[in-house]
């Protein structure tokens, strides 16, 4: 520990700001010097050389034994024990399985497809189009990029991870002598240094080391160092990876080539810490993207044009919904129209509260009095059901703050109910389906996931099976089918993990079910049961821990890109804009605004000196749901001439309804909370 404590102190620097990375213009930043090949390379190779023909001696001693490979259909084919390997059992069934296979599962463990089975296995042979293959692929991805990086900049690596949402990314020190930051310059170096590599099909080869030789390896890398003393211990082996010139700390597994790489592009760069801690050293971090097809990497960058446009901090600037400041960093200032968006979510989810049976309460942030104990209760009061409101403080880095969607400061639609065992299943169906109709009407669809006991739990493993199986039944009443996902539970009870699909097919959990059976233990809750036996006349209940939106904050910008802006009518900040076609039609426009006002709608009437048409076309940027254009002949009928946006055929002229006609009109779509902002016929 004091060794690991001397190399952590090695990687603090006096100064704590991370280095920012390079943002000049495209042509205009300083060549990148001329590096030389760096002489670790050599070094790593020659150990790496010496200790892999070592084990490679040791493989081909193995015995030789015939082996029964079980595949998920259960066929089976028959191979040889050290020397069959999965990519075999590909190329026998077809060589377009081969040619797509990124990774192959052996006895439920992931396995480099050119390495040999060792028994009797189970076999699962996985493409890019699994979840798993996706992780190996851009991993692997991750290792030409740093190969990259070593040439260009002659730099140290530190981490290179897959990212789960898609692509990866090496966090790398430069060199003082490089001169300066990343900057966009380097890109088209780093994607020809790639591409290079990938041309050659250089193999991913696998080496296991002890961490003696680990450290003789990396000697040359603090930031390798540190972390084989942190991760591997004492009198233990792991594995590095070679392709090419780069050899990386890493336990796999891999493609069987750079050459499986198709399409792969330089995305962003960054300032990072290492290990994400302001203590240690300020890095660059290097972000890129791979498919296995062209095509995919076209649809990958005009999926990342639409989402630019949907950024929910560009349309807050664009719709003056909300803003940052330094002053309170990660706590938005959400201005009129912004404030409009936030309280009808917060309405709509009071309205669903008093329909469901749920009594809001307000609660300070720290708190040592438990409402519930507060007084004896009965099993005939149960369940309870309380719901807050409450504003939540996070002590989120500085530099995982973005937008709406990592704040410090934000409200979370929080409910706890409270109920006895044999309520837990009607509790979780009603859960659930509270939380479908909420993301119906937003227009998500849904996926379930049963996260079930972890390794690390409190309470009996008896109460955990009870309540596991509560949630299986419930799950399947409900009927929208579910995964399970072993041991992701939280430490005090199973849960249903909820996560939502935007229109740009991008996931997010926001909703969350959670049983919990250790609070009422720590804060003594109980309930009089009505036994005559006073001994067990006190029974404790279950809480169950339960939110839809999750983060109103975060919500909201899952909203506004899901729409891009374009907000259905009854959670618009901008319903309705007047347009007087002349200015003696003024008087009239505010009447009508008055009267939309009054019903309960946002109502702005333009009075300014633009023309008809551009007046028009501004309420169409600004995203008004409808255009009330009025003149002569409507002051005289008392109507309004209604272009609806998302109306095509209306919006050249559209259709002349009188005003109480309209808000009729405009009611049945606000109450029947519609996503399309269409009049009724």
């Amino acid at each position: 520990m004091a060794e690991l404590a001397e190399q952590a102190a090695k990687l603090a620097l006096n100064d704590k700001a991370p280095a920012k990375a390079s943002k000049a213009k495209k042509g205009s930043a300083a060549p990148a010097p001329q590096i030389e090949r760096p002489e670790f390379i050599e070094h790593r190779n020659r150990i790496f050389d010496e200790l892999y023909q070592i084990q490679q001696d040791k493989v081909a001693k193995m015995p030789r034994e015939p082996i029964v490979i079980t595949l998920p259909d259960g066929s089976t084919r028959e191979g040889m024990s050290w020397e069959t390997t999965p990519m075999d059992i590909a190329n026998g069934i077809s060589k377009s399985l081969a040619k797509r296979l990124v990774i192959a599962k052996v006895n439920d463990v992931l396995w480099d497809t050119l390495r040999p089975l060792e028994g009797n296995t189970k076999l699962e042979l996985l493409d890019f189009e699994t979840e798993e293959g996706k992780i190996v692929y851009w991993h692997s991805s991750a290792h030409v990029l740093g190969e990259a990086c070593e040439l260009h900049f002659g730099c140290h690596l530190c981490n290179g991870p897959p990212i789960k949402d898609g692509g990866f990314y090496y966090d790398i020190a430069v060199p003082e002598e490089f001169g300066r930051g990343v900057s966009q310059t380097d890109y088209a170096p780093l994607e020809q240094l790639a591409t290079k590599a990938i041309k050659e099909k250089q193999p991913f080869q696998r080496l296991e080391l002890t961490k003696e030789d680990l450290l003789r390896m990396f000697e040359y890398n603090k930031y390798k160092v540190y972390l084989i003393n942190d991760k591997v211990p004492d009198g233990t082996s792991t594995t590095v990876y070679r392709c090419g010139p780069l050899i990386d700390l890493c336990r796999g597994p891999h493609v069987p080539n750079t050459g499986n790489i198709t399409a792969f592009a330089v995305m962003k760069n960054s300032a990072s810490y290492f290990l994400g801690n302001p203590e240690f050293d300020s890095l660059q971090r290097i972000y890129g993207i791979s498919f296995p097809d062209k095509k995919m990497m076209a649809a990958h960058k005009q999926f990342l044009e639409e989402a630019a446009k949907r950024d929910h901090r560009k349309i807050g600037r664009e719709q003056e919904l909300f803003f940052f400041h330094e002053l309170s960093p990660g706590s938005a200032f959400f201005l009129p129209h912004g404030t409009r968006i936030y309280n009808t979510l917060m309405s709509f989810i009071r309205e669903q509260y008093w329909q469901r049976g749920f009594e809001e309460v307000v609660s300070p942030n720290m708190l040592t009095l438990n409402m519930f104990g507060m007084r004896d209760r009965s099993y005939r009061e149960l369940p309870i059901r309380f719901a807050d409101f409450g504003v939540l403080h996070r002590n989120e880095a500085s530099g995982a703050l973005t937008g709406l969607t990592r704040v410090r400061r934000f409200q979370q639609d929080d409910a706890h109910i409270f109920c006895m065992q044999s309520q837990v299943k009607d509790e979780m169906r009603g859960a659930l389906d509270f939380m479908s109709m909420v993301y119906g009407t937003f227009g998500f669809t849904f996926a379930l996931k049963l996260s079930t006991r972890p390794d690390k739990f409190l309470g009996e493993i008896a109460v955990w099976d009870q309540a596991e199986q509560q949630l299986r039944e419930s799950l399947d009443e409900f009927g929208a089918g579910w995964e399970l996902n072993p041991g992701d539970g939280a430490f005090y009870g199973p849960k249903v993990d909820i996560t939502i699909r935007d229109a740009l097919g991008r996931e997010f959990q926001c909703a969350t079910i959670q049983l919990d059976f250790q609070l009422p233990e720590r804060f003594h809750l109980q309930f009089r049961t009505g036994s005559a036996d006073e001994a067990s006349d006190f029974q404790r209940p279950v809480i169950i821990h339960r939110a839809v939106l999750g983060s109103v904050e975060r919500m909201i910008a899952i909203l506004t890109e899901n729409f891009a802006g374009k907000w259905p009518l009854w959670l618009s900040p901008r319903q309705v804009m007047v347009v007087p076609v002349t200015g003696v039609i003024y008087e009239y426009a505010e009447k009508v605004k008055q009267q939309l006002h009054e019903a309960g709608y946002f109502v702005d009437v333009d009075v300014s000196a633009d023309t008809l048409n551009k007046k028009i076309r501004n309420a169409e940027i600004a995203q008004y749901n409808f255009i009330c254009v009025v003149g002569a002949q409507e002051m005289e009928e008392g109507s309004v001439n209604v272009r609806c946006r998302d109306d095509v055929g209306t919006k050249a002229k559209g259709q002349t309804v009188p005003v109480p006609a309209f808000v009729q009109q405009l009611d049945a779509l606000k109450n029947g909370k519609s996503l399309e902002s269409k009049l009724a016929q």
